[in-house]
């Protein structure tokens, strides 16, 4: 794929994006304005999935199908992976395979949606070789679109460059996680089981929160710990730079791909959070480097990734 085609794949993403946000806000203020289907600004009609805090609503489809058909006419040879049209279906295989795909949550943050709270975004990627090389995340509510090209950098609403803090790339602080500002989301899993992926969650909250020390030597003490209800916008506002840490489980595609293809671009690093067998000299796990601050960061990224391995051991993931 040379420049040239790149460009165009990336202009007609921001563009997409653009009209997508429009439709979600169209139908956010037709609830404020107690037009159309629904009666009120505090009700909306969805459907569960999963369980109550897995839903869908009918903008989720509208908006899909949306985007869905306006890459097929586009881009009839591209593959493409939807939350709602793979949600609806009864496969569980893995889809993202080598071939140009696009990757898209239509409405993350459904939850937040039907609530009118403003954390809710269209998350479109494109994916090459099951990497995420185009991110576009538009918040319509916060009037915020993030978009990044692979090279090209990443941006906030097409005229500031991510990170917002810049030159030099401000350090982690001595004692991270100590003065950083952690995010992470409760999820949809909410079995009440020992081992469950809410009980590890929860753990791993309190023990970021914690007193330096406490815990048994686990605590954080972290700045902050945010929960913005949309994974997708977690990792747009780490780009930013508003967050230094974002950890979370049980993430699909649709969920990540965006701001995975953001965050690089903006200098950050996505790890996992199995430990190895020696995490002294072990590289860290990378998809691509898409800017500089990348290796500006690295070893000390690589130090608080340690130092996190010691105290949360395989449960963190930063």
């Amino acid at each position: 794929m040379d420049d040239k085609e790149l460009a165009e794949i990336y202009a007609f993403a921001v563009q997409l994006g653009k009209d997508a946000g429009d439709m979600l806000m169209a139908a956010a203020q037709r609830r404020i304005d107690g037009s159309g289907d629904e009666t009120s600004s505090s009700t909306v009609s969805y459907v569960e999935k999963e369980n109550s805090v897995d839903i869908v609503t009918k903008t989720d489809n509208d908006v899909e199908h949306f985007i869905r058909t306006s890459v097929e006419a586009k881009y009839p040879d591209h593959g493409f992976l939807g939350e709602e049209s793979y949600s609806a279906g009864a496969s569980r295989t893995y889809l993202v395979d080598d071939r140009p795909t696009w990757i898209v949550d239509p409405l993350d943050g459904t939850v937040n949606f039907t609530h009118l709270f403003p954390m809710f975004c269209v998350s479109i990627a494109f994916a090459v070789n099951g990497i995420p090389i185009i991110g576009v995340i538009n918040a319509p509510f916060l009037h915020q679109s993030f978009s990044s090209c692979v090279g090209k950098g990443a941006w906030l609403n097409d005229t500031q460059r991510l990170p917002l803090i810049r030159n030099p790339t401000p350090p982690m602080p001595h004692n991270a996680p100590s003065g950083c500002t952690f995010s992470c989301e409760w999820g949809k899993d909410r079995r009440d089981i020992p081992d469950g992926n809410m009980t590890r969650k929860v753990e791993s909250f309190v023990n970021m929160a914690s007193e330096r020390g406490g815990r048994g030597g686990k605590g954080g003490m972290v700045h902050g710990v945010r929960s913005l209800g949309s994974a997708t916008l977690d990792l747009a506002y780490t780009a930013m730079g508003s967050f230094d840490i974002w950890w979370e489980g049980g993430c699909w595609e649709w969920d990540v791909a965006a701001g995975f293809a953001i965050l690089e671009e903006a200098g950050g690093l996505i790890t996992t959070a199995n430990p190895p067998e020696d995490p002294e000299t072990a590289d860290i796990p990378k998809a691509h480097l898409g800017a500089p601050q990348v290796l500006q960061r690295k070893k000390l990224v690589a130090n608080l990734r340690r130092e996190l391995y010691e105290r949360f051991g395989s449960e963190f993931d930063i």
